[in-house]
C-alpha cells in the first residue's frame, strides 16, 4: 500500500522534488499565481520511498494532480486514493463544494470519483463535486418563463460606472428581463458585498434587471488555475473560452437567456481577447451585443479610470463617470478605500 505524506513546498528541497516530478509528467506552471495560493500539498510515496503521485488544495479547488502507474497494483488506484485523501481533507475543514481544473483527457478519471463536468474546451475543462451545486445555484435564481427575449451581463462592476449603467440599461430597454451577474471574488478594491451593492442600487429603476451574485460560476476568468498549459497567450484563452463555456453550457439554457451583452473594449487587451472568446463560443445559440464604451468629453469612463481618482482624492470629476449612489458610497468611505491601497490592494487591470 502506498504511503501519503504531507509535503510543505516552503523547504526548497521538497519543492524542487515535487515540480521534477510534475515536470516529468507535463505539468511546467509554476508561476506565483499558481503556487503561492496553495493550501496543502500531499504526496504518495511507494514501498521504495519514492514518489508516485500528488495533489494540492487552494481553497476549495483540486490542483496539480499528477501521478506514476508503472508500479501501481492497479491503473487508476492512486489517482483514487489522492482525490479520496485530498476531497477527506477539505471536508475535514468543512468545504463539501469542491472543484477540479484538469486537462480534457483527465476528464473521465474525475467522473469516476464523482465530479460532474461544468465546462470544457479543447485545453481544459472544471468539475465540481458536493453541495450546493449548479443546480441548486441556479434553482434560487428568478426564473421568467413568459419573457421572450431575456438578456445576460456580467460585471465586475469594480466600482460600478455610468458605463455600466448605460450597458444595463440599454439591455433592460431591448429585452424582457435582464440578468446582471456580480463577480464573486474578492480580490478587488471594493468587496463583492460591496460592488453587488452598489450595481442592485444603481439598476433599482430599472424593473426588468434583476442582480445576481456570481458565486462560484460567473468568476473573473483571471482566477481559473492554469497550471498544465504552459504557453500565456494559450492561458488567457483557455480561460476566456472555459469560462464562456460554463455561462454557454450551464447558465444560458435553465435561464432562458438568449443574448449577452458585452461593453467594447479600447483598453485592456485581455478583456478584448475575453470579449472575442465570448462571441466564438457563445454564438449562434447565444448572440452578442457589444455596445460602445460611454464617454464623459474625451475620457472614455472606466472603473479603473475612477480608482485612480480615489487614490488620487480627487473627486470633482466623478459626478460625471459614476451614478449618484456610486458617488455617494466613495465619499462616504473614501478613506477606507484610500487605505486599502495604502496597505497594497492593486487598483490596476480592469
Amino acid at each position: 500500500m502506498d504511503t501519503i505524506c504531507d509535503l510543505y513546498l516552503s523547504d526548497k528541497h521538497t519543492q524542487q522534488q515535487w515540480q521534477s516530478f510534475l515536470t516529468d509528467r507535463g505539468i511546467t506552471n509554476f508561476n506565483p499565481q499558481e503556487v503561492t495560493t496553495i493550501d496543502q500539498t500531499i504526496g504518495l510515496y511507494n514501498a521504495e520511498h519514492q514518489l508516485v503521485g500528488t495533489g494540492s488544495i487552494a481553497n476549495n479547488i483540486i490542483k496539480f494532480v499528477a501521478v506514476c502507474d508503472q508500479d501501481a497494483p492497479t491503473k487508476g488506484a492512486r489517482f483514487n486514493q489522492l482525490i479520496s485523501e485530498l476531497t477527506n481533507r477539505l471536508g475535514a475543514q468543512g468545504i463539501f463544494h469542491q472543484f477540479v481544473f484538469t486537462k480534457p483527457a483527465y476528464i473521465p478519471s474525475f467522473q469516476y470519483v464523482g465530479f460532474q463536468l461544468l465546462g470544457s474546451t479543447e485545453q481544459g475543462a472544471i468539475l465540481e463535486k458536493g453541495v450546493p451545486n449548479i443546480k441548486d445555484y441556479l434553482a434560487a435564481i428568478p426564473k421568467f418563463p413568459a419573457a421572450k427575449k431575456v438578456a445576460g451581463i456580467v460585471l465586475n462592476a469594480n466600482p460600478f460606472t455610468n458605463g455600466h449603467r448605460y450597458l444595463v440599461a440599454e439591455a433592460a430597454k431591448q429585452n424582457d428581463v435582464v440578468y446582471v451577474f456580480v463577480v464573486n471574488a474578492d480580490v478587488s478594491l471594493f468587496s463583492t458585498a460591496e460592488r453587488f451593492q452598489l450595481v442592485r442600487e444603481g439598476t433599482r429603476d430599472l424593473a426588468n434587471v434583476v442582480v445576481v451574485n456570481g458565486q462560484d460560476y460567473l468568476v473573473s476568468f483571471v482566477s481559473f488555475p492554469a497550471y498544465f498549459i504552459k504557453d500565456n497567450d494559450a492561458i488567457i484563452r483557455y480561460q476566456t473560452e472555459l469560462d464562456a463555456s460554463i455561462f454557454k453550457q450551464q447558465i444560458t439554457p435553465v435561464l432562458g437567456i438568449t443574448t449577452r451583452y458585452l461593453g467594447s473594449e479600447p483598453l485592456s487587451h485581455t478583456t478584448a481577447l475575453y470579449n472575442a472568446s465570448l462571441e466564438r463560443i457563445l454564438t449562434p445559440s447565444v448572440a452578442v451585443k457589444i455596445l460602445p464604451r460611454l464617454t464623459a468629453g474625451a475620457q472614455v469612463i472606466s472603473a479603473s479610470y475612477v480608482r485612480q481618482l480615489i487614490k488620487a482624492g480627487t473627486l470633482a470629476d466623478l459626478a460625471a463617470l459614476v451614478p449618484p449612489t456610486t458617488l455617494a458610497f466613495i465619499q462616504n468611505n473614501l478613506l477606507t478605500l484610500q487605505t486599502r491601497i495604502s496597505k497594497g490592494q492593486n487598483i490596476n487591470g480592469n
